[in-house]
């Protein structure tokens, strides 16, 4: 199942890395990490990367030269500090409420089973404010296409699957 979840947020990618968006998330943010020792960063974690800032929340599942797919795991009441992802795309594998703070104020998110987001380069915080654990899975973007902004690439469903997308 997790495979189909990966799959489909990088078939999602297509479409949005090419159309416009807006610095305001559709709905949560969700992001936690624990760094995965089998698989280390391809460079050093910055202060401000989740895996430092909230390495009991978040891990690496995946990372290449194209993406860093993390999972993030915030039990109620969990807090993660001021943290920077770059263009990313969130799927949410475990339904609760958080709150994301960023530039623009702090706004709080219900987040069901399924709900996708892309959300563009950020910095924020983030509390589990609900009853449960909330959990997703959050896919990085990297390479040339990782800043909202630049230009985006128009892949087909099967370049990205293919890895053929120029990042």
């Amino acid at each position: 199942m997790l495979r189909m979840l990966i799959t489909a947020t990088l078939v999602a990618l297509a479409p949005l890395a090419s159309a416009q968006m807006t610095s305001e998330p559709t709905k949560p943010l969700g992001k936690p990490a624990t760094a995965n020792p089998s698989k280390p960063a391809s460079k050093p974690a910055s202060a401000q990367d989740p895996l430092v800032v909230g390495g009991d929340i978040y891990r690496v599942i995946l990372e290449n030269e194209r993406v860093r797919v993390l999972e993030a795991r915030f039990k109620p009441g969990a807090k993660i500090a001021m943290h920077t992802h770059p263009d990313h795309v969130v799927v949410v594998t475990s339904a609760g409420r958080l709150a994301i703070t960023n530039a623009e104020g702090t706004q709080e998110h219900d987040a069901k089973i399924g709900d996708t987001f892309y959300i563009p380069a950020e910095s924020h915080s983030a509390e589990n404010v609900g009853t449960t654990e909330f959990v997703c899975v959050i896919t990085e973007l990297k390479g040339k296409y990782k800043t909202r902004g630049q230009a985006s690439p128009k892949p087909t469903a099967t370049d990205v699957q293919q890895g053929k997308v120029d990042g």
